[in-house]
């Protein structure tokens, strides 16, 4: 997706916190993705986790779930 939109390593890491290496880590696979970027990154982009993940073709994010008050 990154370079699709023809984007730098050094913007996407400065959007979701972590520095221009360790994004480059985390695209490489020298590092695995935690579950707490996986989920910066997909707000980034405005997609969803799964998508990421490449567990569902559908870019679009999840709608939130409200909850419920009793």
């Amino acid at each position: 997706m990154r370079e699709d939109r023809d984007l730098k390593q050094k913007e996407i890491a400065e959007a979701i916190g972590i520095t221009q290496r360790k994004y480059s880590y985390l695209e490489t696979g020298v590092q695995q993705w935690t579950d707490e970027l996986l989920v910066r990154l997909a707000a980034y982009y405005g997609t969803s986790v799964d998508y990421l993940l490449g567990l569902t073709d559908n870019p679009d994010p999840y709608r939130k779930s409200r909850s419920k008050e009793k």
